[in-house]
């Protein structure tokens, strides 16, 4: 199967997801910043809690009170004064190196805005990706661990000994199927994701469950004769 087939396998399956909830970069490094270890859900409600309370503005990240920025990520899970104090660097990051205007980075070549984003907390080369595909920017084939461990199941690309490794060598394989379209690659990050926490699981797959046995190669090897 083609990506294009098989994200049309998952959106059969699972349904059209929903949009991203927020696209613009200082939004999304907040919002990957804002909870730890938690489902959406508990993501989603610190992040609406911190824009009602406080605004996600630089400015306003800075000049609320750290006690209240705890007292929000809190509801993202542990370490909730850590993350708070995350919330100020990004804010002063985005305001000393890109005059408080973040969007500023959409502008760069690849190489410089993904070196750029990777400045900040949490925000590796797999984050930066995300956020130049979801603000628009960039057509990328940003991954999760949960979409990239679905398609190394497919047989896209090979597993090696680090993430970073791993990561490069589906990008690679995928690079002449990825497209330009940034919409469709947005679908193709959330419902790879969305497989990969519901069926194609690191413990337990649900094989019987899932839409695209037929070309998994993962699947084929367990599969009996």
């Amino acid at each position: 199967m083609t990506l294009n087939q098989i994200i049309s396998a998952l959106e059969k399956h699972y349904g059209q997801p929903e949009p991203p909830v927020i696209r613009d970069p200082f939004g999304l490094i907040v919002w990957e910043n804002i909870a730890y270890l938690v489902d959406d859900d508990r993501r989603k409600a610190a992040f609406e809690e911190l824009k009602k309370r406080i605004g996600l503005t630089p400015a306003a990240l800075i000049a609320a009170p750290l006690s209240e920025l705890t007292r929000i990520a809190k509801l993202g899970g542990i370490h909730p004064a850590l993350r708070a104090q995350r919330l100020q660097e990004i804010a002063h990051i985005t305001i000393n190196e890109f005059g408080g205007d973040l969007s500023s980075v959409l502008q760069l070549p690849l190489p410089q805005a993904i070196k750029a984003l990777k400045q900040f907390p949490s925000i590796g080369e797999p984050g930066a990706g995300k956020i130049l595909l979801f603000a628009g920017a960039y057509p990328l084939l940003a991954l999760d661990s949960n979409g990239l461990r679905v398609l190394l199941r497919l047989g896209f690309g090979e597993e090696k000994k680090s993430y970073s490794a791993s990561y490069k060598s589906v990008q690679a394989a995928l690079e002449d199927q990825r497209g330009n379209d940034c919409e469709f690659l947005i679908t193709a990050h959330q419902l790879l994701r969305q497989h990969g926490k519901e069926l194609c699981k690191t413990n337990n797959p649900r094989c019987d469950r899932c839409p695209v046995t037929r070309s998994c190669q993962y699947y084929l090897q367990l599969k009996p004769g």
